[in-house]
């Protein structure tokens, strides 16, 4: 993989996120579907705020480019529209402006997350503070909410892995997008399918391979367990490429919305938008865009 510039990375996390937010995936916001407390407009507004941080990610620390990152999306939007986004993308942005030729991504972003250090603690605890209680929750003696981080950031994501995907990859080496989210993009992609169906195919392959912990934090692992399963049908039918999988979306999409959208596989949306900064990253998406995004 070649070392990106920091423009390149900007671009990179910026499209990731518009790409993401812009596919209808079911029990997620889409231009064809609000929350109550948050729109389409608001996930592009905060897409384009990432530029900015994003672009210096090679040269400063990676809790640095967190809470930098969450203090201009504060400017565009007053929901937290991207911290998970934010948490999965930095060390991968920093990865990218730091990957030598002849090694992957994947090897690089596992020299930034062991390099990882107490001071990029405090100031992912600050961002998440910042975004909203409720990103990674309470992490037994080393509280996200109180900022007085006291082990490295990749320490305190190892305390929440068993119930929060975001921090399980930060101790995986990126696990669920290296093996599940990434391949099932460029699958979908070198299938022909149209860059919409690819992004909600890998979002359901995620889904499927693993259920999402938003959702189970909320409303338990059983019923996380039960949408990870339906997830799994509706690839069984052919997803977005077949008229039967389409149909079944339409019906999973109606079960994961409620006024609460207590249903929402919001980590899986995440790490869909992880796969897909990999894919313009290291897969060459992001010199494909032109002709990709005509088969939109």
């Amino acid at each position: 993989m070649k070392t990106l510039s920091g423009e390149e990375i900007a671009w990179a996390a910026q499209t990731a996120c518009l790409l993401e937010a812009s596919a209808e995936k079911p029990g997620n916001v889409s231009p064809a579907a609000s929350f109550a407390d948050t729109s389409f407009v608001e996930f592009a507004a905060s897409a384009i705020a990432l530029g900015p941080s994003f672009r210096e990610a090679g040269s400063v620390p990676v809790g640095e480019t967190i809470l930098r990152a969450v203090r201009d999306t504060r400017r565009f939007v007053r929901v937290n529209t991207n911290l998970g986004l934010v948490l999965l993308l930095a060390p991968l942005a920093r990865a990218a402006a730091l990957v030598r030729s002849g090694d992957t991504l994947r090897t690089t972003v596992g020299h930034v997350l062991r390099d990882l250090t107490v001071g990029d603690a405090r100031a992912a605890y600050a961002a998440i503070s910042l975004a909203g209680p409720g990103g990674l929750g309470t992490v037994a003696e080393h509280d996200v909410a109180d900022g007085a981080a006291d082990i490295t950031l990749r320490d305190a994501m190892a305390l929440a892995r068993e119930r929060d995907a975001i921090a399980r990859e930060y101790v995986t080496d990126y696990a669920l997008t290296f093996a599940v989210g990434y391949p099932a993009l460029r699958a979908a992609l070198g299938e022909g399918y149209p860059v919409s169906d690819a992004i909600v195919h890998t979002f359901l392959s995620l889904l499927s391979a693993f259920p999402d912990t938003l959702i189970a934090r909320k409303e338990g692992e059983m019923v996380a367990a039960r949408v990870a399963r339906r997830a799994a049908e509706v690839l069984a039918l052919g997803g977005p490429a077949s008229a039967a999988g389409r149909a079944e979306l339409v019906s999973l999409d109606r079960e994961l919305r409620d006024a609460a959208h207590r249903l929402n596989p919001g980590t899986t949306a995440d790490l869909t938008a992880a796969s897909l900064f990999v894919c313009l990253a290291e897969g060459g998406m992001l010199d494909e865009l032109p002709d990709l995004l005509r088969r939109w």
